[in-house]
């Protein structure tokens, strides 16, 4: 197959670190986004999620600062601000759009994901805080909390120009998933409204020249709402198709190289013997326009679906950022088994076509006790950088080829309606 293009963040650095020289096959590597905060930084959290007030702004920029050197010392090449300042991936917008206050969420579907292990269930279950609901029109308040996170991380990055950064920001379909809506008359025109609004945010981190990460477990997570059936694997995909085309709508503007798209089935230590597998919404999930799509690699759950990338057609202008790393437990993954794990993907789809991460953020809650503990955190993304660079190794000295299905022009309209099987039968019938 020919070549294809580079993303954004596949393009290698403009110097090299010392201990691995920059030839290919090399694989690169980043996480996803949360890292566990400093003391000082979750006890001003706290303060202000207890109604006290903003965070100071020298000590965001002093934290951020602190991260990115510890992310450039780990070895990372792509890096963030670790959500430095954010109470978690999605419930920061309540301080950032209009429309959303204090409520009763309306009745919905019940997550059914831990309907298999009631006992389990109930010894897990937590009282969770009220979030804001939707009471009114939706609009971006202020810029001015985004143009800090964008000038803190530029400021920290100032001092790495061999590294690229991103900032995460919350997908329309996630933020429709934890925030219930009183005021639109249906759910398609309330996500609409909130992508129109999240547009403000998505164009600003572009402009400012940082990857834009979105946050997008709802096409995965999502499925445990609707029945186990085919029936209900149908009426998921439909809604999965919504939102990838409501979230297409909101990155009109951004090229899709300035984008990755990340999908994970929850960000906890739990059964998920009710996820959805990878095969049964990948066709949808490559239709959003983002070049790299980042998945959970490393969930025991979900560890087997490298396989699936020996038969997608995946487009020359996509990439891959499975999860090497478990961000869920306190095991620190040994870098050869993580090794093992990338040179799974990079003989699938080619080497040059993967970046390694992890399976989800480390502390994705501030302030919640299943963040993990913060230098375990570090050593685990030590071992990922270790593992990747071992992986490096081996493939220079066999180079991995690309599956002869990778790479065979753009991604095909999905059609959300069609039955796994039914696709497989078709595939067959094509003579793949």
């Amino acid at each position: 197959p020919r070549r294809p293009t580079r993303c954004a963040e596949a393009r290698f650095p403009r110097s090299t670190r010392g201990y691995l020289a920059r030839v290919e096959p090399m694989i690169r590597t980043t996480h996803v986004g949360s890292l566990p905060r400093s003391a000082e930084v979750l006890a001003a959290i706290e303060e202000r999620e207890a109604g006290g007030p903003e965070l100071d702004p020298a000590l965001v920029r002093r934290a951020v600062a602190e991260c990115v050197d510890r992310q450039v010392e780990t070895g990372l090449d792509v890096v963030n601000d670790g959500e430095t300042a954010k109470t978690s991936y999605v419930t920061y917008i309540r301080d950032r759009l209009t429309g959303f206050g204090a409520g009763r969420r309306p009745p919905g579907p019940a997550d059914n994901d831990l309907a298999d292990f009631p006992e389990y269930a109930e010894r897990v279950r937590r009282t969770r805080p009220e979030l804001p609901v939707c009471t009114g029109e939706i609009g971006y308040r202020d810029t001015g909390p985004v143009q800090a996170d964008i000038g803190a991380l530029r400021a920290a990055l100032a001092r790495h120009p061999d590294r690229e950064g991103f900032l995460t920001a919350a997908s329309p379909g996630i933020v429709a998933l934890y925030h219930g809506n009183l005021h639109y008359p249906d759910r398609e025109s309330y996500v609409l409204a909130i992508a129109e609004a999240m547009k403000t945010e998505y164009d600003a981190i572009h402009a400012a020249g940082l990857l834009l990460q979105l946050d997008c477990p709802d096409l995965a997570v999502q499925r445990t709402f609707f029945p186990p059936d085919a029936d209900g694997l149908a009426a998921f995909r439909r809604l999965a198709a919504e939102n990838v085309a409501v979230l297409n709508h909101a990155l009109r503007d951004i090229p899709p190289e300035g984008v990755r798209l990340h999908v994970c089935w929850g960000n906890s230590e739990a059964p998920h013997t009710r996820d959805v597998a990878l095969r049964d919404v990948l066709d949808i999930v490559l239709t959003a326009r983002a070049a790299t799509l980042s998945f959970e690699g490393a969930n025991p759950r979900h560890g087997h679906e490298w396989a699936v990338f020996t038969e997608v057609e995946l487009p020359d202008d996509r990439w891959i950022l499975p999860g090497m790393i478990d961000s869920t437990t306190h095991f620190v993954e040994h870098p050869e088994l993580v090794a093992d794990r990338i040179e799974r993907y990079a003989r699938a789809v080619g080497p040059e076509r993967v970046l390694a991460g992890t399976d989800c953020g480390m502390a994705t809650f501030a302030a919640n006790e299943s963040a993990l503990d913060q230098r375990v955190a570090w050593a685990k993304l030590r071992s990922l950088v270790e593992g990747a660079e071992l992986a490096a190794r081996r493939l220079r000295r066999a180079p991995a080829r690309s599956h002869p299905r990778a790479g065979q022009g753009s991604a095909p309209p999905a059609d959300p309606d069609a039955h796994p099987a039914e696709r497989d039968a078709r595939r067959g019938a094509r003579g793949s």
